[in-house]
């Protein structure tokens, strides 16, 4: 199955060489791959000088799904093509229509013989269509259904990958996971400040490095989380108790529960890498359900520092100091020095 993001190339690819469909409906939790598509057609699919008469912005609560249709059947003025976007398309496929039927099935009635002329884009957030509903066939038969999915933790690497690779730029692994715990999973403030980190990079230079991200982005590079976690995992234990105690002495940056869930799943992983049944590169990535071979290092290296029964038993410890954090069998000194004895049980 496309992952949002390889689903959303391929439309913007398709765009880019000028194929439009008479129907984009964009649906789904994560905001940034709905408005970069519907901004892409507002920005290119009409030349500007056609835009005045052609291009039409609605919204779903203000508008219904028979006014959105009427407009779509018409023919565009001075050119070949219109462009009708229904922003908050949420609001209005909820809405019960007259007596023309519902919104689903107005726009059913529509898709069945579209308007050629027209390029009709639906965003719909915070949500999706039923896949059960009649409506989501007839979407995809007459032209594109788009669902854009939140995005997990472990895939920012590769958003973030793709995004310096279109400006032929690069960033090593550690940088990308400075950039993946400062910003976090958020695609539109990520890729807010990866454009930033751009315009501020000096001409002619190609890589984006830590020092550089630290300057620009505020994030420490060697007391983040990916150097905490690669000291664990090379079992560094200088390198290792050094970030804890900076962790401890800074708990409302790096509370405990931030720290416990940052390195656990690097563990449950480790412990899917130990039961894969192919151990080169590619197939560890497609144990973890990786997108690129870019982290599996990561994991080669664990199972070497650690057996499968060690990385067990370190999990049950997060686990354990984690409930801990939160007030599990509560001690008096609970949360000073949970981190370090932590560290030792998984060092140790």
């Amino acid at each position: 199955m496309a992952t949002s993001g390889s689903a959303y190339r391929k439309i913007i690819n398709e765009l880019e060489q000028g194929k439009c469909q008479p129907i984009y409906f964009l649906m789904g939790d994560e905001p940034f791959f709905i408005d970069s598509i519907a901004e892409y057609i507002r920005e290119h699919a009409l030349p500007e000088e056609a835009r005045d008469f052609n291009q039409i912005v609605l919204y779903g609560n203000e508008t219904s799904m028979n006014e959105v249709i009427q407009r779509a059947r018409a023919y565009p003025m001075g050119y070949d093509r219109q462009v009708i976007i229904v922003k908050e398309a949420q609001h209005l496929m909820k809405k019960d229509s007259d007596s023309a039927g519902s919104s689903s099935d107005i726009l059913s009635s529509y898709l069945k013989q579209p308007q050629q002329s027209t390029v009709l884009v639906f965003c719909y957030k915070n949500g999706s269509l039923d896949k059960r509903k009649k409506i989501v066939p007839i979407i995809e038969k007459a032209g594109v259904l788009f669902e854009s999915k939140k995005v997990r933790d472990e895939d920012l690497p590769a958003f973030i990958e793709e995004f310096l690779t279109e400006r032929r730029l690069k960033m090593s692994p550690k940088g990308m996971s400075m950039m993946s715990e400062s910003v976090g999973a958020d695609l539109s403030r990520m890729n807010g400040e990866l454009e930033k980190l751009v315009t501020a990079l000096p001409a002619g230079t190609t890589e984006i490095t830590p020092e550089f991200i630290e300057e620009h982005v505020g994030v420490s590079k060697d007391f983040n989380i990916y150097e905490f976690r690669e000291a664990i995992i090379n079992k560094n234990v200088l390198k290792a108790n050094k970030i804890a105690a900076y962790y401890e002495s800074n708990p409302k940056t790096y509370p405990m529960q931030l720290v416990t869930a940052a390195i656990f799943p690097y563990f449950a992983n480790l412990m899917l890498a130990f039961y894969s049944p192919d151990k080169t590169d590619r197939g560890i990535a497609d144990q973890l359900d990786l997108k690129s071979t870019w982290g599996v290092r990561d994991y080669t290296t664990g199972m070497r520092n650690y057996t499968a029964t060690q990385t067990m038993k370190i999990i049950s410890t997060i686990r354990k100091y984690d409930a801990k954090s939160k007030g599990v069998d509560a001690t008096s000194n609970t949360g000073e020095g949970l981190l370090k004895e932590l560290l030792f049980l998984i060092l140790h």
